[in-house]
């Protein structure tokens, strides 16, 4: 269908899911390039997208399998690999002798603290480009979204 519209020369509808996907898409990449030039070159889109499920203080694992809505697999070809990396340490659960635990190392939490930087200064120049109340404006919409429907119902509302 995609190959269709571009053999025709027609233009892809332009909607608010395209624009938030797009916008995605760039923030992940800088991010990503960002953290890599911060001399982080294990990070990934992938192991970041782990990461974001990984309190700093840590989790169980099958939590964050659980969080994460990632297979038990996946988890754990991630885990090894950021594990590998001294990104992350698995430990005995000491409540649970079949549990483990999911924590930062020291190198883990230096990552954090430069992906908290490099987030900042990605705001920072956002700021730059559109505005400090465009800006303002954008952070607020999209905490609204975020909240979801005013009316605490999960249905798109009814058009006329």
């Amino acid at each position: 269908m995609v190959k269709e519209l571009d053999e025709k020369n027609e233009a892809l509808p332009d909607h608010v899911g395209w624009r938030l996907w797009q916008a995605s898409r760039a923030w992940q990449a800088e991010f990503g390039a960002a953290m890599r030039a911060a001399g982080h070159a294990w990070f990934t889109e992938a192991r970041a997208g782990l990461l974001g499920h990984i309190p700093r203080g840590g989790t169980r694992q099958s939590a964050l399998i659980e969080r994460s809505a990632t297979s038990k697999q996946a988890v754990q070809q991630l885990l090894d690999g950021l594990e590998a990396e001294g990104v992350l340490e698995r430990l005995p659960d000491p409540r649970d002798g079949r549990g483990k635990l999911v924590r930062y190392t020291r190198k883990g939490l230096d990552a954090l603290r430069d992906g908290d930087r490099v987030k900042l200064q990605i705001e920072h120049d956002y700021v730059s480009r559109i505005g400090r109340h465009r800006f303002a404006a954008l952070m607020d919409a999209l905490r609204s979204l975020d909240a979801g429907p005013a009316d605490g119902s999960q249905e798109a509302p009814e058009t006329k």
